[in-house]
């Protein structure tokens, strides 16, 4: 792949500008259009009536199935994708989504690249300008990462775009020889007329291509017809990531570049009092000392002086009203809520009560998680420039909208005065939808007449990150006399991340996250009563993390459908397919991974083997997980996971997904555990925040199910779906139901009672 997949070619840069400039849409098409000297198709739908309506023709916009001058639809939201071609023939995609590790930078490439008819290899990237209307997201309601919604919401305006481009190509080479354009195809970058054996490359059209009408309602290739979508494709943005050619936000270097070590009050909601920096002046290449709100920056010459000159400064804290607070008390609040707090009802089937008075066995249940770190392996970084009439800023993000108003929140500037340059992103989880760390950079650079780099140490990060929210849940189950379920009470107490991050999404006291999975079961069970009861454990910051609400819901979900099975003494596979006859993919999905898994046999003494079936992020998910438990200490010996998430663009992405998100979660579910005593975090390192090692890494196989179904979303479900078919496979092997995690100290806990 060519080095324009870190760099953009000259039109897409002077796109870039144009977009953080926040000039008009009307001059962002010009402008991409005179500096490529060459074709730029935009395609916009979302926000349609708030944006610019310049003639179709004229700046070659078009609406998706349209040719721009139709009125606009209120409430109707759709991508945005950008495909310019220049004379020399290079197409550039302005890429919509950020790569963070999923796969984007060559699956988006490759529905673009299908339709266009063009080698993929052949398709360079740049980082889309932050533009809330031109890239907005309607699954996640702005120009967002995250979600697994990437290939959903790039699958057919992505698709649209490439057809649209071939069509009007192949109509432009047509007039030039004067032939009937169906009497012409595309291949390969070229137009092609078989009959008189003319063919013209892209690059030679795009002059006579900008002066052809732009079509409506192009049609999509056939599945049949793919000839790339579907195939296994290697990652594009891997080389550079081998040879160190990949620029991410902790690679930035900026001529005058200073560097700034970041100490925050270790307890929440604290601020400075003072401090003494009479020592970290003293140290060689300390230049300045900048005190803000909550934090000391001590900035250097060099990283390792502005760190030296962090740990020589002497610092009183005003800790306030959370430096008590304590895990007993954040759990105490929540057990409280769940017990007697009002919830906000998610789902309600049938006569819940009625069912259970008339149920012949009851099962009940409480389940906790903990609070986790994000711990991304690239630290939490950001450079900014702040001066008089502009700030630069330079970040890896998933929300380069947010991080323009963190710029105009914290400088005054207009939102033309930011300009932000995004980067890859050495992992986002969630953790870098968040722009605290950026508001923080920020508020140094304000202080600093020179660009600087703020860093985050591995401590500072984990003592300091916005960590997935405790929760805690009350779930019971009526069974009839064959053990089916007839009721089904489930009650979900924890913090709303939503409240905070997306207010309008919040309604009633109910936060649809917190809920997903828990009110949406595959299986068909008739009386269900699911309510949420919002409880945040009071200055402890929550965010978004990898598998977001199906992590939780999945794993309390999946765990007590296995207590439920053991009621019933039936095999717990078996007990599943008798309730999935309603939803025929999520039975499929566990029918493959059962086979793949060689389920039934018994397994050796110290071993075992568990299983959990999910929908979301509209794919289906089964896992079966073999584990060993040997003196309370679990390994994971090998996971089998079945994936229906519709049409696939790239199997490799697939798989490589589920790997990672299956050691992601492997890490969180033995050992993940973020605790707060006297209002600070106790831990600080992978010493005490401990993840996954090389040689600790099960065998994991993924067969993916062929499906003529619109894509699903693949970044987070194996993530969310491997904790209960961990903790049920515990259960195999030791006869003890874990319903806390992380399993090590639970595990431990309950052998030695």
């Amino acid at each position: 792949m060519s080095q324009g997949l870190i760099e953009a070619g000259k039109g897409a840069g002077a796109a870039r500008a144009a977009g953080s400039a926040g000039v008009s849409r009307r001059t962002f098409l010009k402008l991409g259009a005179a500096a490529g000297g060459g074709l730029l198709l935009g395609f916009s739908v979302g926000a349609l009536g708030q944006g610019d309506t310049t003639d179709a023709n004229a700046a070659r916009k078009s609406v998706i199935g349209g040719d721009g001058n139709e009125a606009p639809q209120p409430g109707v939201f759709e991508p945005n994708a950008f495909v310019q071609i220049d004379r020399a023939g290079k197409v550039t995609l302005i890429m919509p989504k950020v790569e963070m590790g999923q796969g984007t930078y060559t699956s988006l490439p490759m529905l673009i690249a299908e339709e266009l008819e063009v080698p993929l290899d052949s398709v360079t990237i740049d980082h889309a300008p932050p533009d809330a209307k031109l890239f907005f997201d309607p699954l996640l309601g702005g120009q967002l990462t995250g979600g697994s919604t990437s290939i959903r919401y790039a699958w057919e305006p992505l698709r649209r775009a490439g057809a649209t481009a071939r069509v009007v190509l192949i109509a432009a080479a047509a007039q030039q020889w004067q032939v009937d354009p169906a009497t012409c195809h595309a291949k390969n970058g070229e137009v092609l007329h078989d009959a008189s054996g003319r063919r013209a490359p892209y690059g030679s059209l795009v002059d006579a291509a900008a002066k052809v009408p732009l079509p409506q309602n192009v049609p999509l290739k056939a599945p049949k017809d793919f000839t790339l979508i579907g195939k296994p494709t290697k990652r594009l943005d891997s080389p550079e990531k081998v040879d160190g050619s990949a620029l991410f936000g902790l690679d930035v270097r900026l001529p005058g570049m200073v560097y700034a070590a970041i100490v925050n009050c270790p307890v929440f909601g604290g601020t400075l009092a003072r401090v003494d920096d009479t020592h970290a002046k003293q140290i060689p290449g300390v230049t300045q000392i900048v005190k803000v709100d909550n934090a000391v920056a001590v900035i250097g010459a060099h990283t390792w002086a502005a760190k030296r000159g962090a740990a020589a400064l002497v610092i009183e804290w005003n800790e306030g009203a959370a430096a008590q607070l304590s895990m007993r008390q954040i759990v105490g609040e929540l057990a409280e809520a769940a017990q007697n707090g009002q919830g906000a009802v998610a789902r309600k089937d049938g006569d819940v009560q009625q069912a259970f008075g008339a149920a012949k066995t009851r099962v009940d249940a409480v389940y906790q998680q903990p609070f986790l770190a994000h711990a991304t392996m690239e630290p939490m970084n950001c450079t900014v420039h702040v001066r008089a009439d502009a700030c630069e800023i330079w970040v890896g993000t998933q929300v380069p909208t947010r991080t323009v108003d963190a710029g105009v929140a914290v400088t005054g500037l207009k939102p033309e005065q930011i300009v932000v340059h995004n980067h890859l992103l050495g992992g986002g989880f969630g953790r870098r939808l968040e722009v605290d760390h950026i508001t923080q950079a920020l508020k140094v650079g304000k202080a600093v007449n020179a660009p600087v780099k703020v860093l985050y140490t591995r401590e500072e990060d984990i003592q300091h990150d916005m960590y997935r929210p405790y929760y805690y849940d009350r779930i019971s189950a009526g069974l009839d006399a064959n053990g089916k379920p007839v009721a089904w009470q489930h009650r979900i107490v924890g913090s709303s991340i939503i409240a905070r991050f997306a207010p309008p999404v919040f309604k009633n006291g109910l936060d649809p996250d917190a809920v997903e999975v828990a009110s949406d079961l595959p299986y068909d069970l008739p009386n269900q009563l699911v309510d949420y009861v919002r409880q945040e454990p009071h200055t402890v910051p929550t965010a978004f993390w990898r598998g977001v609400g199906p992590t939780r819901g999945t794993f309390v979900v999946e765990s007590f459908i296995d207590e439920c099975a053991v009621a019933a003494k039936t095999d717990p596979v078996l007990y599943r397919r008798n309730l999935l006859g309603k939803t025929p993919r999520a039975l499929n999905v566990l029918d493959v991974a059962t086979r793949a898994a060689n389920w039934g046999p018994p397994v050796p003494k110290g071993q075992g083997r568990g299983v959990s079936v999910m929908h979301a992020f509209g794919s289906y998910f089964a896992m079966v997980a073999d584990v060993t438990v040997t003196n309370g200490e679990v390994r994971v010996n090998r996971v089998v996971c079945a994936v229906d998430c519709g049409m696939s663009v790239n199997p490799e992405t697939i798989e490589a997904q589920v790997q990672g998100g299956v050691v992601f979660a492997i890490s969180a579910v033995l050992w993940g555990e973020v605790t707060i005593e006297r209002g600070r975090v106790t831990q600080n390192n992978f010493t005490d925040y401990r993840v996954l090692r090389i040689d600790e890494a099960p065998r994991i196989e993924v067969h993916i199910v062929q499906s003529t179904e619109a894509p699903g979303g693949i970044g987070e479900p194996g993530t969310a779906a491997l904790a209960p078919a961990v903790t049920n496979a515990i259960y195999a092997a030791t006869g003890t139901r874990l319903r806390q995690l992380p399993v090590g100290r639970q595990l431990m806990n309950a052998q030695s009672a």
